[in-house]
């Protein structure tokens, strides 16, 4: 498998889409849970469907979810979310909302990211 010729700039119409933003922010929302079992998985769904439909207007994309056992960031099993936005005062106030009456929740706690691209480079692979 050899590359073909690495660029700066896009070159193609496929490659424009793959340009990625200068500036990112992401958002990770950390829900500690009191318990875990088969139910929590399909609750937990709903509601980030319910943060879909409420999103309008408020400028962010879904990046990830997933449950993390307890012990690999404390002792609680956690449910995290993972958005990037550019609004995030708006998205917190939307997480809350839909979250607040969560009674698995012992809490939630938010990890926010700011990145900045410091170079692109685009190419194919032969295959």
């Amino acid at each position: 498998m050899a590359s073909i010729e690495l660029t700066n700039e896009p070159k193609t119409e496929f490659d424009k889409k793959l340009v990625q933003d200068a500036y990112n922010v992401n958002v990770a929302f950390y829900i500690h849970l009191k318990s875990f079992n088969n139910s929590v998985r399909d609750e937990l769904t709903k509601r980030i469907e319910e943060v879909f439909f409420y999103s309008k207007g408020i400028e962010w994309k879904f990046d990830s979810f997933g449950i993390e056992k307890a012990g690999s960031r404390g002792k609680n099993v956690l449910a995290y979310f993972v958005f990037r936005t550019a609004n995030l005062s708006e998205l917190k106030k939307l997480f809350l909302d839909n979250f607040k009456d969560y009674e698995n929740a012992i809490k939630i706690t938010c990890s926010v990211a700011e990145y900045q691209k410091i170079s692109e480079t685009f190419f194919e692979l032969e295959i």
